[in-house]
């Protein structure tokens, strides 16, 4: 009970950042170019790669913050939804650069966000 508690806390923290992000960046409705998503797919994957050089992955503390906070704020779903809409739409370049530019930059964080938590760690 105690882990499901655990992730459902991060899960929920996680959920209100993403939705901050959301209510910060607001531009036009509906937007053009997913900005929100964009920000909080990327800033997620810097998060994951911080937390995977530095927390023990067996324990409660990746529940909390790897599973839950990051799992909530993340949205990978919503970010395939809005891809295929630009598709739908007709917005195929935008579509293309949208998933380029998020794979190549999440990938890219993931590992500059491990590479910091390695160099800053103390073990």
């Amino acid at each position: 009970m105690k882990k499901i508690l655990l992730v459902f806390i991060g899960g929920g923290f996680g959920s209100l950042c993403r939705h901050s992000i959301s209510l910060l960046s607001a531009t036009s409705n509906p937007p053009l170019f997913p900005f929100a998503t964009f920000v909080a797919n990327l800033l997620g994957c810097f998060i994951i790669g911080l937390l995977a050089g530095k927390v023990n992955l067996k324990n409660n503390l990746n529940l909390l913050l790897v599973t839950g906070f990051c799992g909530g704020f993340t949205t990978f779903s919503t970010f395939s939804k809005e891809t295929f809409f630009l598709i739908k739409e007709g917005y195929i370049s935008i579509a293309f650069l949208y998933l380029t530019i998020s794979f190549l930059a999440g990938i890219t964080l993931v590992w500059l966000g491990f590479l910091i938590s390695r160099k800053t760690s103390k073990d």
